[in-house]
């Protein structure tokens, strides 16, 4: 009885000192969490001090502050104005570049990736894609969905009634284009299978050719006169839009089929019309597979020997997206060095209103430290001060891009703006610009005597 009586204290006793424990720990961690919060806080106010004596620094000495902040401003200006015109420039060349198809090989005498005129007369003497060319890829390749013959032509003219366009763009392609290029319609539909085979006079009109030709009227089953023929139009493909990038313009086209152009323009091999061979891969293939059984299909056909160097040349979209980078990285390089020196003459500028800041308030940071106030803090303050500057410094030349990016597009055929990672670009080299720029004078304010400090 005693010993049952023993255990159950001691197993009370432990229970509560369990709860003791617990109370402690959790006491513990509240404690903590409020003194993290009071941390914060104050953080929260030394920001909120230091940001209210960049803004009275600013307003009261307003020419200095200009002057000085104006290396920052056309720093920034010069970085993101560049990069974003950069980026805008070659998001527009790459939406028209992105007809060709990112899955497509095109079969050209020249190549996409070099300077032809470096190896003008090399490319010149190559021959032109050739209908041999085609029929081969079309009936050997495995690794190809389809393949597509195309021919280009100019010097036309197409009538309706009273009206005409001249000069017209003529493009003649095998029926399989559509399924590579995939093609919107506004109205009206695409070549049949039996049209094409009979090279019936059918057409169809680009956007700005069926406006100039019909206006308002409907054009879809009416007749046009070209080559001295009676066409009908079957189809309106969608508009475009203003691009000057585009690197087929569609709205500007007068499509018939291959088997039609071939009537009334010489598309032999030994012709001058130009010539494209496009050539889709199946889904799930690489485009390099594809290129290699292509070359091999392609100097197979052309009865070149082993030791015979390519006579053609077959491109793909990446090719100008490789080109297209070196370039605009170059121009990306030369504007960050113009903004790189103006950043730096900011810099020295920044620094010396924060110089002169600490000098002004030497004996309030002197009383500061006397009542506590840690190195740290003032540090941290004068920071932040020189943080704001910049910000502020920053956020003008972000705003000098807006509008004259802006303005700029008014004037070119393509719309040219500041995206939101340019933005934060810009603050982040804003805030950056202002740590270097105020660590010294923060360090030196920090590092004052209080004594020193008041007495001064």
């Amino acid at each position: 009885m005693i010993v049952g009586q023993s255990l159950l204290d001691l197993s009370l006793m432990n229970f509560i000192y369990l709860i003791f424990d617990l109370i402690q720990k959790t006491l513990h961690l509240w404690f903590i969490q409020i003194i993290r919060a009071l941390q914060f806080i104050v953080f929260l106010k030394v920001i909120n001090e230091a940001a209210k004596q960049a803004i009275d620094s600013m307003l009261s000495n307003k020419l200095r502050t200009f002057l000085s902040l104006l290396g920052i401003t056309i720093g920034i200006f010069c970085i993101i104005a560049v990069k974003s015109a950069v980026d805008s420039l070659e998001t527009n060349i790459k939406e028209g570049f992105n007809e060709l198809g990112s899955d497509v090989l095109y079969l050209e005498k020249m190549p996409w990736n070099e300077d032809p005129n470096q190896n003008y007369w090399k490319y010149e003497k190559r021959p032109e894609a050739s209908w041999n060319d085609y029929y081969a890829v079309m009936k050997r390749s495995k690794l190809a969905e389809t393949a597509a013959f195309t021919f280009f032509t100019g010097g036309r003219t197409i009538k309706y009634e009273s009206s005409y366009v001249q000069n017209a763009f003529i493009m003649g392609t095998t029926y399989e284009y559509q399924q590579i290029q995939n093609l919107e319609f506004a109205k009206g539909r695409y070549f049949n299978q039996s049209e094409y085979n009979d090279g019936a006079n059918k057409l169809v009109l680009g956007a700005k050719v069926a406006e100039a030709l019909f206006g308002i009227k409907e054009p879809v089953g009416q007749k046009v006169k070209l080559f001295g023929q009676e066409y009908q139009v079957i189809g309106v493909l969608q508009t475009e839009g203003t691009s000057i990038f585009n690197f087929i313009n569609f709205d500007d086209v007068i499509w018939v089929s291959a088997n039609n152009l071939k009537r009334f323009v010489n598309t032999t091999d030994q012709s001058n019309v130009g010539r494209m061979l496009n050539i889709k891969a199946k889904d799930g293939v690489e485009l390099d597979e594809l290129k290699g059984e292509v070359t091999g299909i392609i100097r197979s056909a052309r009865r070149l020997s082993p030791r015979t160097d390519d006579n053609f040349s077959i491109n793909e979209l990446s090719m100008l997206s490789q080109v297209l980078d070196s370039v605009f990285g170059v121009i990306n390089i030369a504007g960050l060095v113009i903004g790189i020196f103006s950043l730096i003459i900011g810099m020295f500028s920044v620094a010396n209103i924060m110089f002169v800041s600490v000098k002004e308030r030497t004996s309030i940071i002197g009383i500061k430290k006397a009542i506590g106030a840690k190195s740290f803090v003032v540090l941290l303050e004068f920071l932040i001060e020189a943080i704001v500057l910049c910000l502020v410094g920053g956020m003008m030349g972000l705003i000098m891009v807006y509008v004259s990016l802006t303005v700029i597009s008014k004037f070119i055929p393509f719309a040219m703006g500041i995206d939101m990672g340019n933005v934060v670009l810009g603050v982040v080299v804003s805030v950056l610009v202002g740590i270097i720029s105020g660590i010294i004078p923060a360090y030196r304010a920090s590092s004052l005597s209080p004594v020193e400090a008041i007495r001064s």
